[in-house]
């Protein structure tokens, strides 16, 4: 039998209960106010103990009047942060898929793509996402079964709210982890957020993509067009972001695309560049600005992360140099159009110079020694101090640093097939012993007899042709010392009885 004490708690329950249940919108949203005002922190056993063990009929009434309403957005931040109340207290499991089981998943990013509901309670329905991932594995995979990647990464493109846009990015990265099923669908899903036009979204999708470029491995084909396309903005946060993305992409295996596209976005193709200005850019009394700012945007960008790859890896840099990337750098430094284009192509080439002296070489013949001087003088300010020929030469050179004369280490030149050059410098004086000096003085040789060194021989006179040994002896008597070329014998033949032949040269 229940103590006085339960009955009464249960009768409390009760009557709150038969109070919200009969309660109009205005009734509902002040119970609301005093709900989240006095449970706002608490543990799930808190709950229960509050609710006398009936938290979980409080919460089924909540989740079916957020089914009903969800479309008007009455009272539904107020609601939103209720049933967050009961979903993040600690030891939650039980409230948690009591909501999954009505659908809560499902409402939540219906909400995302509502037009008519305002920016606050977007985000506390992204808020309540983040604790639906947060819980594990199969929650996770649960919102990613919903198509909630699509319409979260909607949401971001979309929102106008940068608080709300992190909230998001916090969930795409909770997502990103820990979740090896769809991790490949989140990845795509912030690829396709880099062309939209937000710029916010933008920077947290390229911060978030190196998160899980560097979980999942591999790269999409479609990484490479989509962060150079980036590079044409004009924030400055976004092109950082792009770069430090690129720095990563080099070491998987898009780098040739990669470095392909960088140079060739220093040279705008034709096309792009003859596009009609809009007729207001042609009145006088409005400031001149050029049509084809996005494109020199973007190779301006383009320059400035080719210097920041050559000066990172110096097998990067080489590569450049295979891309005919001093040709493209130059013809950058002659666009007088863009004057950041000039400047990151000249400091980019500035680097080149000093780093390899085969770009020095060509660079020097391309410019001339006056303009080349400049150059080296002030690489950053050239562009304020070229005239129109100088920038024309410029744009028109023809600087080829092909693969043939890129600085690669130089292969070792084969050794010639078994030749062996032996040096030998005889003193002046050398000392013989008795016997060997009077042979020597009569014009007598000493033979040694085949076998080991040390044994007795036979003294006879040299003949016309003495050989080595007499070639030799006659070098002693001319000078103080000679060379001696000796050829070993031909290679494939037998050591024994194969000859071989000695040159003998003065030495000086």
């Amino acid at each position: 039998m229940t103590s006085i004490k339960e009955q009464a708690a249960i009768s409390r329950l009760l009557s709150f209960l038969h109070d919200w249940d009969n309660a109009g919108k205005v009734a509902r949203s002040h119970i609301l106010d005093s709900f989240i005002k006095a449970n706002q922190g608490k543990t799930a056993p808190e709950l229960e103990q509050e609710f006398s063990q009936g938290g979980s009929l409080f919460l089924v009434r909540l989740t079916t009047w957020l089914r009903l309403i969800y479309m008007t957005g009455s009272c539904l931040d107020k609601l939103l942060k209720s049933i967050g109340i009961f979903l993040s207290a600690v030891s939650s499991n039980r409230y948690l898929k009591e909501f999954l089981e009505v659908g809560g998943v499902l409402t939540l990013l219906e909400i995302l793509g509502m037009e008519k509901i305002k920016e606050e309670d977007k985000k506390e329905s992204i808020r309540l996402l983040q604790v639906i991932a947060n819980t594990g594995r199969k929650y996770k995979e649960l919102i990613c079964e919903s198509y909630g990647v699509r319409s979260i990464a909607e949401f971001l493109a979309k929102s106008k709210s940068e608080e709300t846009q992190e909230e998001v990015q916090i969930l795409m990265d909770s997502l990103v982890h820990g979740n090896p099923k769809y991790q490949n669908q989140v990845y795509k899903g912030l690829i396709a957020l880099l062309p939209c036009a937000s710029p916010k979204a933008q920077q947290l999708s390229l911060q978030t993509l190196r998160t899980a470029q560097s979980i999942i491995g591999t790269t999409h084909p479609s990484i490479v067009d989509c962060v150079l396309k980036v590079l044409c903005t004009m924030h400055l946060e976004v092109q950082y972001e792009a770069i430090e993305l690129i720095k990563d992409l080099v070491n998987y295996d898009v780098c040739q695309a990669l470095l392909k596209g960088l140079v060739a976005l220093l040279i705008p193709s034709v096309k792009e560049t003859s596009k009609p200005q809009p007729k207001i850019l042609n009145d006088s009394s409005v400031p001149q600005f050029t049509a084809h700012l996005p494109v020199f945007l973007q190779q301006a960008a383009a320059a400035k992360a080719i210097g920041v790859l050559a000066r990172s890896n110096t097998s990067v840099a080489e590569e450049l140099l295979h891309q005919r990337v001093v040709h493209s750098l130059m013809a950058a430094m002659g666009n007088t159009d863009h004057s950041n284009s000039q400047r990151q192509a000249s400091l980019t080439l500035e680097y080149l110079v000093q780093m390899f002296p085969v770009v020095e070489e060509h660079v020097r013949r391309s410019m001339g020694e006056g303009l080349y001087q400049l150059f080296l003088s002030n690489a950053e300010d050239l562009y304020m101090k070229i005239d129109s020929i100088q920038a024309d030469i410029l744009a028109a050179n023809k600087v080829n640093v092909s693969k043939g004369s890129a600085p690669r280490p130089a292969p070792r030149a084969p050794r010639p097939a078994r030749s062996v050059v032996l040096q030998r410098r005889f003193p002046p004086q050398l000392e013989l012993s008795p016997r060997r000096s009077r042979a020597r003085e009569a014009g007598l040789r000493h033979l040694l007899p085949e076998g080991r060194y040390g044994r007795k021989g036979v003294t006879e006179p040299c003949g016309p042709s003495g050989g080595a040994g007499a070639a030799v002896q006659g070098a002693r008597q001319a000078g103080p010392g000679v060379t001696l070329t000796a050829t070993p014998p031909a290679p494939g033949g037998r050591l024994r009885g194969a000859r071989g032949s000695c040159r003998l040269a003065r030495t000086q």
